[in-house]
């Protein structure tokens, strides 16, 4: 499927203004470390639809989360390969994350609406 290069540019803007809302969204839900392959299953599951971001895309926003000290994380050995880098998201990370929620559903509503009306008219 040809994805049209407006199109591209819009899911790029778009899913950069949402990635990190949706990583803490998934931290917080699942309170527990995890770590990066974990999230980008969640992310981009098997079979689904076209994913919202990449998989090398999810790192640099993890480390910019972590940088903003709204994630941590640990290093751990793997038994079944190289070590894994855990992430778990801070007391800084949830005060964020309910902000982020409040200004995101303000956003969605504010966009239904006026796409109701331009459906609508």
């Amino acid at each position: 499927m040809f994805i049209k290069p407006p199109d591209k540019k819009f899911r790029k803007e778009l899913n950069a203004g949402t990635a990190a809302l949706v990583l803490l969204g998934i931290l917080e839900r699942r309170g527990e470390p995890m770590y990066g392959y974990q999230l980008a299953k969640i992310i981009s599951p098997a079979g689904g639809p076209a994913p919202m971001m990449k998989q090398g895309a999810l790192y640099p926003v993890l480390r910019s989360l972590e940088r903003d000290g709204l994630l941590e994380s640990t290093v751990e050995t793997s038994v079944s390969g190289p070590p894994r880098r855990y992430y778990s998201i801070t007391a800084a990370g949830r005060e964020t994350l309910a902000r982020w929620i409040e200004m995101w559903k303000g956003s969605r509503d504010f966009v239904d609406s006026i796409l109701r009306g331009v459906h609508d008219e």
